[in-house]
């Protein structure tokens, strides 16, 4: 039989979804554990979750350091001998930050976990903050910053973050140069001891495991009495910066110009939250978007170009971003604009809000495929304190709008004098 290629294959409607549950239980020391036990395979995701990323510093760069300096020795362990010992048993080990948080995290073979689990311990009780050790992270991050600086890209982002939230709120803060040097060890120990060392924390686990591995997870971490961590909240105040100015910074060498365009906004617990999200998708949150169409397949000015919510904890913003030629940087503004007045007066044709709306819907039924993926959406829900029936409901919201819908969200959140304009290049 000879396939015809000129007939698409049946499709389905996807009308439902639902997310296997994180199970909780606590640790003797009241640590909560969520778990999401699913998978054939032997292997298994253990994360710890500090409430210790960059809005609780005094100085700025104690997280990013901390983060760095957790596997860079300990009272009995030197960094190398913890590198091989995570090693010895294909243990992957990875420690990140952000605003909010701080993550430990390891993925490796079932079976291996009881093994890490002592010298993960011994990592956040008991890190010592190496002099060297920091000077060497110190070293390496100054040459990666150093690096990121020439990129217009990277800096078009820091810039815009800048600047919608001002250089003094967490969400806008960046390391610098001068910030990376002034940083002592004093300053990182202090921030370990306060945020880490001795405070609660959670653990979520996710893979094929069972109760001889949540056995040794309390055996190791449920065993030393911990104190809260205390409420750092973000006080976002969105009329604090009402009519931003546009920053264009000139590199006479540059062949390209980086655009930013966007506004602060709002999470995932916003009531015009499902709103929005089609109303971007639409607009320019994937590859069939208007924005993609115009910019990339009508006019040529440029590989890709995007619109996205990006949702924090304490709120969020809006970005549009792309890299064209300098001489097409006016012409490519014009034209996201010609974009935005057209979504806020002309109602999307049905044909394009089904196919946007499937390809949100299939977009999330496809990131659900292994253990780890299912515990990122519970994750998402616990840490963000949604409602737990945030994505079983997913699909209906998304479906539920409409092209009025669209209008309006257009209307009151794409609006021209709201945007920031960030140009790092020329025009």
């Amino acid at each position: 039989m000879i396939l015809d290629r000129t007939i698409a294959p049946p499709s389905q409607i996807i009308e439902q979804v639902s997310i296997p549950k994180a199970e909780k239980v606590l640790l003797n020391n009241q640590v909560p554990v969520y778990m999401v036990k699913a998978g054939e395979q032997p292997v298994v995701r253990l994360e710890l979750i500090f409430e210790a990323g960059s809005r609780y510093e005094n100085h700025t760069g104690e997280a990013h350091f901390a983060s760095k300096m957790l596997s860079e020795g300990t009272s009995s362990h030197t960094a190398t001998e913890i590198s091989e010992h995570f090693d010895q048993y294909g243990a992957f080990l990875e420690i990140g930050h952000s605003v909010e948080r701080l993550s430990i995290t390891v993925h490796g073979l079932t079976k291996h976990l009881p093994k890490l689990l002592p010298l993960l311990q011994e990592m956040i009780a008991d890190s010592v903050i190496p002099e060297n050790e920091l000077q060497v992270q110190k070293n390496i991050t100054s040459q990666n910053l150093k690096i990121s600086l020439e990129k217009s890209s990277y800096l078009a982002g820091q810039v815009f973050r800048e600047q919608i939230y001002g250089l003094n709120h967490p969400y806008g803060k960046s390391l610098t140069l001068a910030l990376i040097e002034s940083i002592s060890r004093e300053n990182v120990k202090d921030f370990y001891d306060k945020n880490i060392r001795g405070k609660s924390f959670r653990v979520f686990i996710a893979g094929k495991f069972g109760d001889e591995e949540v056995n040794a997870v309390n055996q190791y971490l449920g065993q030393t009495p911990l104190e809260p961590q205390k409420e750092n909240t973000i006080t976002d105040n969105l009329t604090e910066i009402k009519h931003p100015e546009s920053v264009l910074l000139e590199r006479l060498d540059n062949l390209q110009s980086s655009i930013r365009l966007g506004k602060r906004m709002f999470g995932r617990t916003h009531p015009d939250f499902f709103k929005f999200i089609v109303t971007n998708t639409i607009f320019g949150g994937y590859f069939g978007s208007r924005l993609m169409k115009n910019i990339r397949e009508d006019k040529g000015f440029t590989y890709g170009i995007s619109s996205g919510l990006v949702p924090q904890r304490y709120g969020g913003y809006l970005v549009m971003g792309t890299d064209v030629k300098k001489e097409f940087t006016q012409q490519t503004l014009d034209e996201i604009a010609k974009e935005i007045s057209r979504l806020q007066t002309i109602p999307v044709e049905q044909d394009e809000m089904d196919t946007a709306k499937n390809y949100m819907i299939g977009s999330l039924v496809g990131s659900l495929n292994t253990p780890f993926e299912v515990a990122d959406r519970q994750k998402i829900i616990l840490l963000d304190e949604l409602s737990p029936d945030f994505y079983d409901n997913y699909i209906q919201k998304v479906r539920a709008v409409t092209p009025l819908d669209v209008i309006e969200m257009a209307n009151t959140y794409f609006r021209q004098e709201d945007l920031c304009e960030v140009v790092v290049g020329g025009k």
